[in-house]
C-alpha cells in the first residue's frame, strides 16, 4: 500500500482549525477562571457595610485585624510547607542524579603539601614527629681506586720512553 502525502493547502487547512479550537478552548478556561475567582471574593469577601458610630468601627477592626492575623498565620504554614517541599525535591533530584551516575565531577585544584602537611591532615592531631625524609636515606661515600690514578699517568712519559730505536725495542720485549 503506498501512503498519500498530504497536500499543503489540506494541512494548512487542518492546522488552521487546530488552532481554532484550541482558541475557543483557552477562552472558555479564561472565562471559568474569571467565574471561580469571582465565587471565591464572594464567598471569602463580603461586601463592606461601614456602621455609624465609632464603637462599631473599632470593633470592625478588630474583627479584620484578627483576619488578617488568621490569613497571615495560613500565609506562613503554606510558605514552610512550599520550603520544605522545594528542599525534598531538590533531595530526590540529587539522589536521582546519583543513581544515574551521570554527574560532572568537579575540577580538582593542585595542590602543593609537604610530607608532615600531608600526614597532619590525614591522621590529625595524631601525628606530632616530623619527618625528614632525606634523614632516612644512606649516607654513601665514594671511593676512589688507587688502582686507575696509576694507570692514566702522564700520557707524554709513555711517549718519549717508546719513542726512537730504544722505545720499539721495549715495545717488542715487552710483548715477547
Amino acid at each position: 500500500m503506498s501512503e498519500k502525502k498530504m497536500t499543503s493547502s489540506r494541512r494548512h487547512h487542518l492546522k488552521s482549525l487546530m488552532l481554532q479550537i484550541a482558541q475557543g478552548l483557552l477562552e472558555a478556561e479564561a472565562a471559568e477562571a474569571a467565574q471561580e475567582k469571582e465565587r471565591y471574593m464572594e464567598e471569602n469577601c463580603p461586601d463592606l457595610s461601614l456602621p455609624g458610630t465609632m464603637q462599631e468601627l473599632q470593633d470592625l477592626c478588630k474583627k479584620l485585624h484578627q483576619q488578617i492575623d488568621s490569613v497571615d498565620e495560613q500565609r506562613y504554614d503554606m510558605e514552610s510547607k512550599v520550603v520544605k517541599s522545594n528542599k525534598e525535591i531538590e533531595d530526590l533530584k540529587m539522589k536521582v542524579q546519583d543513581l544515574k551516575g551521570k554527574f560532572k565531577k568537579p575540577a580538582l585544584k593542585k595542590v602543593r603539601m609537604s610530607a608532615d602537611a600531608m600526614l597532619q591532615a590525614l591522621l590529625g592531631s595524631k601525628h606530632k614527629v616530623s619527618m625528614d625524609l632525606r634523614a632516612n636515606l644512606k649516607q654513601v661515600k665514594k671511593e676512589v681506586k688507587e688502582e686507575e690514578k696509576e694507570a692514566v699517568g702522564d700520557w707524554r712519559k709513555n711517549i718519549e720512553d717508546k719513542a726512537g730505536m730504544d722505545g720499539r725495542k721495549k715495545m717488542f720485549e715487552a710483548d715477547a
